[in-house]
């Protein structure tokens, strides 16, 4: 793993959300983005060499919407930067990590993405992301 690639934050009200960490962070948002396929629009903020991801549920099936209802709003997940996805998802099931997908897939961002089951990393849900080549 390279680095912490960024921290991700499920929220309710984007545009609030967008507004509050534009103050907190004193950096203005770069960047959003749908990924229509998980249900959520995205924010990205950068600091320092990592980034923060605002996630905000675009249906009420989407797994943010879940996680809200569940926990509320607040971090849902850490995100590592991967130099080769394939091999490090190889490399961390065979270690016994559970994938909550066999292959990565599109993320926001630019990257390809794929998520580890939390119950094997002491309940905090993991992303391995690598940029699109």
């Amino acid at each position: 793993m390279l680095r912490i690639e960024h921290l991700g934050i499920a929220v309710k009200d984007m545009n609030a959300a967008i507004a509050l960490y534009e103050q907190l962070l004193n950096t203005p948002c770069y960047k959003q983005e749908a990924v229509e396929t998980e249900w959520v629009n995205t924010a990205f903020f950068r600091t320092g060499e990592s980034k923060i991801e605002l996630l905000e549920a675009t249906n009420d099936n989407s797994p943010i919407a879940k996680f809200i209802a569940k926990k509320g709003e607040g971090i849902h997940h850490v995100a590592f930067e991967v130099e080769n996805i394939e091999a490090e998802m190889k490399r961390l099931e065979a270690l016994g990590f559970e994938l909550l997908n066999q292959q990565p897939k599109n993320g926001a961002d630019n990257k390809l993405v794929c998520f580890l089951h939390p119950k094997t990393t002491n309940g905090v849900l993991i992303e391995l992301c690598q940029e699109k080549r």
